[in-house]
Order: C-alpha cells, then sequence, then structure tokens
C-alpha cells in the first residue's frame, strides 16, 4: 500500500473545501481527544451491516475535484463504512441516529477534520475508531477519503428477486401428516449459530443436539407459528429458513431472501388465521413483505421510505425493526426505526391492504407485550423512550422517557412487583439502569405507563433481561460491558424482596467462569427459560475459532446444572424456546 503522504499528496480537493479544513490537533488537543472520545457500550454498539459490506460496487461517477482512490481501496472503505457506520449514520449517509455525512458536509469540512474525527471520536456518542486500534491508520486515511467521494447506493431487492430466491423444498402435500419424532417439541431451544450460518434445535430436557441446520448468516431471532409446527428463521442477510418440525429430523422445507440486510420475521396467529401468514421486514432495502404461510411465497412487498413523523421530512432508509402479531386483531405490529412511525397491518385482505399508521417516536427498536399480550412495548433506544401501544385498539397511549440512556429489552420482562403490581422492565445498553414501567390501568391506574421504579445492575451493555411466570428471579446481562468478567456475568434480582423506593441487592452469577473456557473473552448473553420456568439458559458467545457453550443454571437454587460443550456450537448467542416464543411469555 502506498505511503500515507504520497496518498494525501494525491487529494484533490475544492478550494472551499481546503479554506475550510481543520487542521490535525496538537499533542495538547489529542490528548483532550483521547479523554473525551466516548468508550462507553452505547457509543460502541451500532447496527452493523454485515451483508451490506460484502458486497462489490463500483466507485460513483468521478466528478470534477475528487479524491484519488481506487477499486481496491473502495471496497475496503465500502466493507468497513457497511460494517461499523451506516448503522448510525445511514446506507445513504444521509443521517440517522449520527449526522449525516453527504459530500456536501464532507467537503466542507474538510480531509483534516475527517481524519481527526474518524480517529479520536467524540464526546456524542462517534467512537474513537483510530486510537481503539479498530481502524488502522492507513485505513482511517481511507476512510477519511472515501467519505469525501458521493456515497454507493446499494441495489434494491422486489419482487423480482424474491421469486428468484423462493424455494419450495418439500410441498405441503408432501410433508408429513402427523408429528413424525418424539422430540418434546414445546420445550426445544432454537439457538443461533451467529458465525456459522446455523441454528442448533437442543433438547429442553437431555440437552441433545437434534439438528444443526443451515440457515442464513448471523440468525438475528426464531419464530413459531401459531400452531408450533413450523420454526421461522431470519438471517441478517435476509435469507427466511420455515422448518417443519413435524418431520422425522426437521429441517427447512421452504426459503426465500427478502433483502440483503433483514432483522425480523413473524407469523400471523389470530384465530382463524394461524400459520396463514408469514412477514419479514428489512433494514436494506427499507421494506416488509406478506408471505404464504405455508410456503414463503411473497405476496405483498410494503416500502418504508417516506416521512419522519414529526419533522415531516423525507427519510429513504427507514429500516424495519421488531415486528409483532397482535393476539386482539388479525394484524401485524411493525416499528419502522427513522421515520418514528409503527405500522399496524391488517392481513385479512392483502388486495386491500389496511395499515394504520401510528406516530410514536423516532428510532424505535426491539420490545415485547405486556402481561395480558394487550399491550405493546417497545424501545425508542436512541430518544431513551418507551413508546406504549394498545394493540386491541390499534393506537398510541403512552410515550414515557426511562429515565436511563439507551434501553434494550429484547422483548422485556414481565412480572409483578410487590409494592407496584404489574410491570414490564427494561435494561439499558448506556448505563447499569434497570426501569421498571407499570402495565396494569385498571388495577394499578397510577402507575400506569410511568417509571415507577429504577435500579442498578452489574454494568452498561445489556442486551436482555428475562423472567418467567412461574420464576421469581429477575436475570440481567451485560454483553457488551468493556470489562471482561462484568460482561461474563448475570445479575439476578429476587422480585419478592424488591421494595419501592429502595435500591435492591443482586446476586451476580459467574457464567463464563462456570462453562470453564479459558481462551478468548467470551461474553454472556440473553438469558432463555425452559418452557417450565425451572431453567435458564446461557450462551458463553466467543470467538468462531475458539471454544463457546451454553450453560444451564436451576433458576430456585441459582446452581449450575449443565454446561453444554460441542464442537458445532460456533457462537452461540440467541435461543429461543419454542413455547415461551409462540405464546408470548416473558
Amino acid at each position: 500500500m502506498q505511503s500515507i503522504q504520497a496518498i494525501r499528496s494525491r487529494l484533490l480537493l475544492t478550494s472551499a473545501a481546503l479554506a475550510l479544513a481543520v487542521a490535525g490537533p496538537v499533542a495538547a488537543q489529542e490528548e483532550d481527544l483521547k479523554k473525551e472520545h466516548d468508550t462507553s457500550p452505547a457509543g460502541q454498539y451500532v447496527g452493523e451491516y454485515d451483508t451490506l459490506g460484502q458486497l462489490n460496487l463500483e466507485i460513483p461517477g468521478r466528478r470534477p475535484n475528487d479524491p484519488v482512490i481506487n477499486q481496491e481501496e473502495y471496497d475496503i472503505a465500502n466493507k468497513i463504512y457497511f460494517e461499523r457506520c451506516a448503522g448510525c449514520h445511514g446506507v445513504l449517509r444521509r443521517g440517522a441516529t449520527g449526522k449525516a455525512l453527504t459530500v456536501d458536509i464532507t467537503r466542507d469540512l474538510g480531509y483534516e477534520h475527517l481524519h481527526s474525527f474518524i480517529t479520536y471520536g467524540s464526546p456524542a456518542g462517534m467512537p474513537n475508531w483510530g486510537t481503539s486500534g479498530d481502524l488502522s491508520e492507513e485505513e482511517v486515511d481511507i476512510m477519511a477519503r472515501y467519505l469525501l467521494l458521493d456515497p454507493a447506493s446499494p441495489p434494491e431487492w422486489g419482487m423480482d428477486k424474491m421469486l428468484e430466491s423462493w424455494k419450495v423444498v418439500v410441498a405441503p402435500e408432501d410433508r408429513p401428516t402427523e408429528k413424525m419424532n418424539d422430540i418434546d417439541i414445546d420445550n426445544l431451544m432454537s439457538v443461533t449459530l451467529r458465525d456459522a450460518g446455523q441454528i442448533a434445535l437442543i433438547d429442553g430436557t437431555t440437552y441433545e443436539i437434534h439438528a444443526i441446520l443451515e440457515t442464513g448468516y448471523a440468525v438475528h431471532i426464531s419464530r413459531i407459528s401459531a400452531s408450533g409446527r413450523y420454526l421461522l428463521v431470519i438471517g441478517r442477510d435476509g435469507r427466511v429458513n420455515m422448518i417443519d418440525m413435524w418431520m422425522e429430523t426437521p429441517a427447512t422445507v421452504a426459503e426465500i431472501k427478502v433483502g440483503i440486510e433483514a432483522r425480523s420475521v413473524e407469523t400471523s396467529k389470530m384465530e382463524g388465521y394461524e400459520d396463514k401468514y408469514a412477514i419479514a421486514g428489512a433494514y436494506w432495502p427499507p421494506q416488509y413483505v406478506i408471505m404464504d404461510g405455508n410456503t414463503l411465497e411473497p405476496l405483498k412487498i410494503k416500502s418504508t421510505r417516506g416521512y419522519i413523523y414529526d419533522e415531516q421530512t423525507y427519510h429513504p432508509e427507514p429500516r424495519v425493526a421488531a415486528i409483532l402479531s397482535s393476539h386482539y386483531k388479525p394484524e401485524f405490529i411493525v416499528n419502522i426505526k427513522e421515520t418514528g412511525k409503527i405500522h399496524m397491518v391488517d392481513y385479512t385482505d392483502l388486495k386491500n391492504l389496511k395499515i394504520t399508521e401510528i406516530e410514536a417516536e423516532r428510532f424505535l427498536h426491539d420490545g415485547g407485550l405486556d402481561s395480558t399480550k394487550r399491550y405493546f412495548i417497545t424501545a425508542a433506544n436512541a430518544r431513551n423512550k418507551l413508546v406504549v401501544i394498545d394493540t386491541k385498539e390499534s393506537k398510541l397511549v403512552a410515550i414515557t422517557d426511562t429515565e436511563g440512556l439507551t434501553p434494550h429489552p429484547g422483548r422485556g420482562a414481565n412480572f409483578v412487583h410487590p409494592d407496584h403490581g404489574p410491570v414490564w422492565a427494561t435494561s439499558h445498553l448506556g448505563d447499569e439502569s434497570v426501569a421498571l414501567i407499570g402495565t396494569d390501568p385498571e388495577g394499578h391506574a397510577d402507575n400506569a405507563w410511568k417509571i415507577v421504579e429504577t435500579f442498578y445492575a452489574l454494568g452498561g451493555g445489556s442486551l436482555f433481561v428475562k423472567t418467567h411466570p412461574e420464576s421469581d428471579n429477575l436475570y440481567v446481562d451485560a454483553t457488551l460491558n468493556p470489562d471482561a468478567e462484568t460482561s461474563a456475568s448475570v445479575a439476578v434480582f429476587k422480585i419478592s424482596d424488591l421494595k419501592a423506593g429502595e435500591e435492591p441487592e443482586y446476586t451476580t452469577l459467574p457464567i463464563g467462569e462456570w462453562a470453564g473456557i479459558t481462551e478468548g473473552q467470551p461474553r454472556v448473553v440473553q438469558p432463555e427459560f425452559n418452557q417450565a420456568g425451572t431453567e435458564v439458559w446461557f450462551s458463553v458467545w466467543n470467538a468462531k475459532d475458539l471454544v463457546s457453550a451454553i450453560v444451564v443454571v436451576d433458576d430456585k437454587t441459582l446452581e449450575l446444572k449443565e454446561v453444554i460443550k460441542d464442537e458445532r456450537l460456533i457462537t452461540p448467542t440467541g435461543k429461543f424456546n419454542v413455547f415461551n416464543t409462540r405464546a408470548d411469555v416473558y
């Protein structure tokens, strides 16, 4: 690779950009920047685009005064940008949780300013990619030049592409008419093997691995059809696999690719529509598609491009985040991240599609239902708020500040607080707090949709909280915490001991230590209960070339019960109990 000085000398910038370029910081300024850059878990957490980063895109048409960059460097920059930057700044660089980086802005800032910003980050949340070692000096240089070019435009993915990717491996008429295995399906765990592009089906009683199935890359979630027969998983690459659990050995019977980047899939649950439809949402292109529930045939594509709810300005790439199925209406609940809207999609008549559009809050992410399954509580994570939707009435109920930084609940956790009554819990990426919101508008009206309690767990970087109707414990992970011991541990709170206004004590479970893994820095992620609520499973997520594990803990005694190790368990992350997932038990 050419020297940095040689590359810099060849930079061709406009005179205006040169005049406005910010000089590189002197030594004292460098030290200040090192102290100021954000190294918090929230600052380091971005929704990366794994598969967009693998695309080979041509350099956009040259314009006068474009900086010099070759195709090899451009490919490197695209990969870095999509995997590390696009989650905040947008695929087209028009801004999301991060600022816009279009050329009218970047050329005014100039090369030196961009180079410094990428190197040192900022207190506002920009990671210090250079000083952290995540990017080399050469890569920082490439990125600074790359941002002075027009952004690459990834391809669209419409009905023609979906139909090309759609496969019915086993036609419905050729599938079993009765269950052909002795697997206790309701107590089966679907476990994501992230970097292997697989899932493992593990028996919740015997801990036996019944099958390892090829799927899309980095499966984000597993969802179960209303009947419990079909397991649907979606990879970050947009590949959806439908697995028939009645077969002698469960296997994929249909698959489709719904986009280039995706995160969410769900099936219809309303009485009379069980297993009739499936829906999947994409990050890129920004859209969701309704499919036949038996074959995954794509039936209706809906773009999410549109206007931000409060500013009424156009957004070209609003990502589809969480999707849930209503238990009260034949509707899908679709979170549209950047525009701050929730679509209640009526699936009774796809030819005359009816969508109730709810203005909520920007940067909608994940969430779940309250214990009655009537109310959907979802995090607008970059705005530090919770949004409550009445799924029976299809309308907004409340928007509440969590009092913490960057809520990340997963599906959340429902339980009855000794003083506050029924509540739903979320943990946070940006700090160690756990927030409880009241969920009983009839029995505890004064608490309804308010943050009734906040207390502290192990540390920032939590991704999931979990409990179960049969459990007296609330589990909180700290997966993205920078401290190795903390990220390998879990905090456990005894629900019956919680008292209003008092900071509760918690028990720390050394899950990583119990796994007996001596190499790497394994992180513990996503507590998941078995069907009966007697055991909690934890993924011990290590590097793909090192040993990972599943650790099973007895919920009553909080003692180690089992360590599941197998060379096939490569980077296990999410786990989904079939019954709890289908019935929305959390």
